[in-house]
């Protein structure tokens, strides 16, 4: 890691600073379900408070309409619905008008956020209108405020220049602390720097962390080195699959993504998650790893249902087959007992182990006990570095109660891929390198 920190700006008293942070935590009923994040920006905005400067919070939460901006943004789902003739655009947006402002504030999160720094944080209920900018102009030193949800603004994810400008105003110096988007190229994230808007940008705490662990764990791992990949499709780990057999000595692969590397293996899978575009990029995975000596584990035998779960936690009855003898009506939706052992004795024997993806269905109970086994198999590795590539894989570890048995939880799935796929991140790469 060769960029500057917080640690080497030795003058912040008085300085007005942006931090990009990554408040995009789960809510219900107005509540956060989940403070993992905002626990993971204390250390750098606390130490900004202490050191006198003058503190810019800005995030995201989820994906709005971008209802508060002259260009309203149709996700998926509504364009079906439109084009289905179910509703209309208006409609769309009459309601989001009502409903968003609500559920996607960031008010709750600048709420908890005053409570653990003692009351230095305030909310502006804008993002570069009038509420902002009076909040920003009276921060003293030590002082904090939280700016509403980003993506309220279509000009957020499209890095539109004049909206760049309103935020590069606030700031003296830029640092993202927000590694869940550093591989989103947005105006927070880096195009406020990349336009040249501000010419001081550092990394926080956080991203500091997540580089300095896992990119020294891929660039130089200590052997045996163990990757676990799971999760649905194949599609969305194509670059990491083939970068990471290139670094590993063992490569295990599970979840939906399996039955696609099975089925490439002439396996009858019945009615699996199969991705057939990607049978043959499947087959020259296998023989990538057979040329370089590498090892690549697919599940042995595999837990199958006759449908899967609906609601996704309901009861099920289940059986479990090899994986190469699914039944032509059944559908593989965890990895089997033989399997899990095989997979737990590879972890527990490695020296380095990173890990993305679940093993199967882990939200229902009948179908979690691959992704816990892995899990458990990672708390049991004593002596390896032990990484988790955020998302589900995150998600199931806490809940499971390993979290502090793992060297590292990362706290950005998308990123933590890219970064297993070998990609430059634009929101590191756009902070000052040391020289």
């Amino acid at each position: 890691m060769n960029k500057l920190t917080v640690k080497d700006i030795k003058d912040w008293k008085g300085k007005r600073v942006l931090v990009r942070c990554d408040f995009n935590v789960p809510m219900k009923d107005g509540k956060i379900t989940d403070e993992n994040r905002i626990q993971g920006a204390l250390p750098t905005i606390q130490y900004l408070l202490d050191h006198g400067a003058k503190v810019v919070l800005c995030s995201h939460m989820g994906k709005p309409h971008s209802i508060f901006s002259d260009e309203v943004k149709l996700n998926k789902k509504d364009k079906a619905k439109v084009e289905a003739g179910e509703t209309t655009k208006e409609a769309i947006i009459e309601k989001a008008k009502k409903d968003e402002p609500k559920k996607l504030t960031l008010a709750p999160v600048a709420a908890r956020l005053n409570e653990l720094l003692g009351g230095k944080v305030v909310f502006a209920h804008d993002v570069v209108g009038p509420d902002a900018q009076a909040k920003v102009a009276a921060l003293k030193e030590g002082e904090a405020v939280l700016l509403e949800n980003l993506r309220f603004h279509w000009e957020e994810e499209k890095k539109e220049l004049e909206f760049c400008k309103k935020l590069a105003a606030y700031c003296d110096i830029y640092v993202n602390d927000a590694f869940g988007t550093a591989h989103r190229s947005h105006a927070s994230t880096a195009a406020i720097v990349e336009y040249g808007l501000v010419k001081t940008a550092v990394c926080g705490f956080l991203i500091e962390k997540e580089l300095t662990v896992m990119a020294d764990s891929l660039d130089h791992p200590v052997h045996p080195f163990v990757a676990i990949l799971g999760g649905a499709k194949v599609a969305d780990k194509l670059n990491v699959i083939s970068n990471l057999l290139e670094k590993c000595d063992t490569l295990i692969i599970g979840g939906g993504m399996a039955y696609t590397f099975l089925k490439a293996q002439g396996c009858e899978v019945g009615t699996s998650l199969v991705d057939d575009e990607k049978i043959g990029y499947c087959r020259d995975m296998i023989e990538k790893a057979k040329a370089a000596g590498k090892e690549l584990l697919l599940p042995v035998d595999t837990v199958i249902t006759k449908d899967f779960p609906d609601p996704i936690d309901a009861p099920i009855e289940v059986s479990t087959v090899p994986s190469n003898a699914i039944p032509a009506d059944m559908m593989g939706l965890d990895i089997g007992e033989e399997t899990r052992k095989r997979f737990a004795e590879k972890i527990v024997n490695a020296k380095t182990v990173i890990w993305n993806g679940p093993m199967g269905v882990f939200e229902n109970p009948t179908l979690a006990a691959g992704t816990i086994a892995v899990a458990k198999a990672l708390a049991d590795a004593k002596n390896a570095t032990t990484i988790v590539g955020g998302g589900d894989s995150a998600a199931a570890c806490t809940q499971l109660g390993f979290a502090d048995k793992i060297t590292h939880i990362s706290t950005g799935g998308g990123a933590s891929l890219e970064l297993f796929e070998g990609k430059v991140l634009p929101g590191i790469a756009c902070l000052n390198d040391r020289t």
